[in-house]
């Protein structure tokens, strides 16, 4: 079994910083993309960043030049370093990951459980 925790969410100002952090754990062969999604109150959940093994990342409109997706490999871990930070980003942001992992090794797809982000003044 495969687990994902987040840790670093919080309440921050407007322009302010936040990074935030996921570790993954457990039978863990390797991890393929890795990936932060958030959902905020009564809206879908959407993808806000992407960072593949070979390390091609990809983000949403929303938060690109503002966010930065990092890996560290050695560490089974993924951040995301968020800068400018506006009210709208307010959200459970979810860490997500293709992970080689089983007693018949296959990738699946696991989620943390989420961190609460809330931007306000």
């Amino acid at each position: 079994q495969v687990q994902l925790v987040e840790s670093g969410g919080g309440l921050v100002q407007p322009g302010g910083s936040l990074r935030l952090s996921c570790a993954a754990s457990g039978s863990i062969f390797s991890i393929n993309v890795m990936r932060w999604y958030r959902q905020a109150p009564g809206k879908q959940r959407e993808l806000v960043a992407v960072l593949t093994s070979g390390g091609i990342t990809n983000y949403a409109d929303s938060v690109k030049g503002r966010f930065t997706i990092s890996r560290d490999n050695a560490k089974n871990t993924v951040s995301l370093q968020m800068n400018s930070l506006k009210p709208e980003d307010t959200a459970i942001y979810y860490c997500n990951a293709d992970v080689y992992s089983g007693s018949i090794p296959r990738f699946h797809n696991y989620w943390g459980q989420g961190t609460q982000v809330t931007v306000s003044s």
